[in-house]
């Protein structure tokens, strides 16, 4: 009998082996070594297969995992109750920022950065969990290395992005916050008209 593996479990266990310093898919191997803990736990080349198979679509596997993270956020912050983001009727807060990601060699879209660093500045989105504990991360928009801090329409489809990740009773009471980087007219419309002078 052939063993068959989740897609779906191939990709969360994909991201539990980044979240535990994994850098390259070969180390799903963390994994399969506590069977009892994490499960079974695919293949190395039934894990390259996947993401040859995802590759050849991105824009539809990006949608779907998309997705399914948006229906797995729902479910977790259902089930942490009074103690999720928002649940006490307060605006849910969502923070952006742009951050810098070094490399250490020539990769697909890394650029010298403003810091006189190389490698990706992407725009990030978190839900800030206040006194519940740190951010949740909601979305992430690659970027180069030398793209903007206060590129509007980067802010606005990282937004987006993040507003699509949150449960949908709650996407009218948010507040989103950003540094200064966020202060355009384009994504600030309500801002007020700079002072001449």
């Amino acid at each position: 009998m052939w063993a068959v593996h989740d897609p779906g479990k191939v990709i969360a266990d994909l991201a539990l082996t980044l979240a535990l310093g994994g850098d390259c898919l070969a180390d799903i191997a963390l994994l399969r070594s506590q069977p009892e803990l994490f499960g079974p736990i695919a293949s190395d080349p039934t894990v390259s297969r996947l993401i040859d198979r995802l590759a050849a679509d991105p824009a539809q596997s990006l949608k779907a995992i998309r997705a399914a993270r948006a229906t797995a956020r729902q479910r977790a912050w259902h089930l942490a109750g009074p103690h999720a983001p928002g649940a006490d009727s307060q605006p849910l807060i969502v923070d952006l920022d742009a951050t810098i990601v070094i490399s250490h060699s020539d990769k697909q879209r890394a650029a010298p950065t403003w810091k006189k660093s190389y490698g990706f500045h992407p725009m990030t989105a978190f839900a800030d969990h206040q006194g519940e504990g740190g951010g949740e991360p909601l979305a992430l928009l690659l970027r180069a290395g030398n793209a903007g801090s206060n590129t509007a329409a980067d802010h606005i489809k990282t937004t987006r992005l993040a507003l699509t990740q949150l449960p949908k009773h709650q996407r009218r009471n948010v507040l989103i916050r950003t540094d200064s980087g966020g202060g355009t007219r384009e994504f600030s419309p309500g801002s007020p008209a700079p002072a001449d002078g």
